[in-house]
C-alpha cells in the first residue's frame, strides 16, 4: 500500500474489495477478510502510535473514558450517507486493536439469490404471523432475510423494525420506514428491543436470530398479535426448526407452544449452498419450504413432525418441497452436478431416484413430440 495508511483509505479499501472485515493489530499490517479468507496488506507493521493515530478519531468521544476502563468497546462508524461499519475497538498486546465489519449497503434480490418464487410470494402476500428462515452457518439466512425486508421495503409502506446482532445490511427506505437496531449499539438485548417494538407500531418485525426463551416468546406473541415476524433460526432443516423451537420451552408448556405455531406459523424456509457448476455463479441454494396449511397446522398441533417431510413432498403445487425436490431440481437444470447434489442430499439414494425419475420423464416428452 503506497504512502501513509489512514483510517479512511482502509475502509475504501474494503469497499473495493469486497471485504467483510477490517483487523487492526500491533505488531502485524492491516488484515482484510475477501470471501471468507484472510488478507494483509502490503505494508509494514503497525506500532501501537499508529494504531490509536487510525482508531481514535473514529471512537464517539462519549465512549473514550468506557475504552479506556472497560478495556474494550463497540460502536458504529457512518463516514457517509449509504456507509456504515460495526466496529470493536480494545487493548491487546500493549496498543489498541479492532476488528471492524462493513455494513452491506446493497440488498440482494430473490433472482441475484436464487431462490425459488415461492419466497417472493411468501415475502409479498403474507401480512401477519411467523415466518422462520433456517440453515446452518454460512448458509446465507441473512441474504435471504435482507432479501425479503428488501422486497419489502420497494413495493409496500410498511414501519419495519429490525433487530440485528450484528447489522449486516444497511437498508435506504424507499417506500417503507425502516428502523434497524442493532445489540449492544442500540439495545442492550433482544427481548429489551422486541418489549420496545411491539409498541412501536410495527407491520414487521425481523429477529436476526432466535437463541434463547424469552425472545423466542415475544417473537411468538408479536406473531399472534398480528405483526409479520421474520426470524432466523440455527437449524439445518423444517423438521428440526419445531424441535429447535421446542427446546427453548420446558414440556409442560410444550402443547401451548404447539397450539401457538399451528395458529400463527406461516412458514418455514431451510436453505443450504451448494457450489454451483454454472460459470459466473459461485453458489446457489438448496431449499426446504414448508407452508402452514390447515394439514400441517394439524401435524403441528398433534405433535406427528414425522408427516411433515411427506406432507412437503405431496404439495408441490402450493410451493411447498424438500430438500430432496429442490436438489433434484438444481441437477435438472444444471446448476449443481449429481455428484455434488448427493454430498449435500438427506438421502443420497432418494436423490439418485428422484433425478432418474425427471430424466425418464423428459425422455418420454421428447419422444412423443418426436
Amino acid at each position: 500500500m503506497q504512502g501513509e495508511i489512514t483510517t479512511e483509505r482502509l475502509l475504501l479499501m474494503m469497499q473495493e474489495v469486497q471485504a467483510s472485515d477490517l483487523h487492526m493489530k500491533v505488531g502485524s499490517a492491516p488484515v482484510l477478510r475477501v470471501a471468507a479468507k484472510l488478507r494483509e496488506i502490503n505494508s509494514a507493521p503497525l506500532t501501537a502510535e499508529d494504531t490509536e493515530r487510525l482508531l481514535m478519531p473514529i471512537v464517539p468521544t462519549h465512549l473514550i473514558e468506557q475504552l479506556k476502563n472497560r478495556g474494550g468497546i463497540d460502536f458504529s462508524h457512518t463516514p457517509g450517507r449509504g456507509q456504515r461499519y460495526r466496529c470493536s475497538v480494545f487493548h491487546a498486546g500493549g496498543g489498541l486493536h479492532a476488528a471492524i465489519r462493513r455494513v452491506n449497503p446493497t440488498i440482494p434480490d430473490f433472482d441475484e439469490l436464487h431462490l425459488p418464487a415461492i419466497y417472493g410470494r411468501v415475502a409479498e402476500h403474507t401480512h401477519e404471523g411467523l415466518v422462520v428462515v433456517c440453515g446452518v452457518t454460512g448458509s446465507g439466512k441473512s441474504s435471504t432475510l435482507a432479501a425479503i425486508i428488501g422486497h419489502m421495503n420497494d413495493r409496500h409502506a410498511y414501519n419495519i423494525i429490525t433487530v440485528e446482532d450484528p447489522v449486516e445490511y444497511l437498508f435506504v427506505p424507499h417506500k417503507s420506514y425502516i428502523s434497524q437496531r442493532e445489540i449492544g449499539l442500540d439495545v442492550i438485548d433482544f427481548p429489551t428491543a422486541l418489549r420496545a417494538a411491539v409498541r412501536q407500531d410495527p407491520d414487521v418485525i425481523m429477529i436476526g436470530e432466535m437463541r434463547d426463551r424469552e425472545t423466542m416468546m415475544a417473537g411468538l406473541m408479536a406473531a399472534e398479535t398480528g405483526h409479520l415476524v421474520f426470524v432466523t433460526l440455527h437449524t439445518a432443516d423444517a423438521m428440526q426448526s419445531f424441535a429447535r423451537i421446542l427446546e427453548f420451552f420446558p414440556s409442560n408448556e410444550h402443547n401451548f407452544i404447539r397450539s401457538t405455531m399451528a395458529n400463527g406459523l406461516q412458514a418455514v424456509m431451510a436453505q443450504r449452498l451448494l457450489p454451483s457448476v454454472r460459470p459466473g455463479v459461485k453458489v446457489v441454494p438448496a431449499t426446504e419450504v414448508l407452508l402452514n396449511t390447515p394439514v400441517v397446522g394439524d401435524v403441528i398441533r398433534e405433535g406427528r413432525d414425522e408427516d411433515l417431510y411427506a406432507v412437503m413432498h405431496g404439495s408441490a403445487q402450493e410451493g411447498m418441497h424438500t430438500f430432496t425436490d429442490s436438489l433434484a431440481r438444481l441437477v435438472e437444470e444444471d446448476w449443481v452436478d449429481l455428484k455434488t447434489a448427493e454430498r449435500y442430499a438427506p438421502n443420497a439414494e432418494a436423490l439418485r431416484s428422484k433425478v432418474r425419475g425427471i430424466k425418464v420423464k423428459a425422455d418420454v416428452l421428447v419422444s412423443r413430440k418426436s
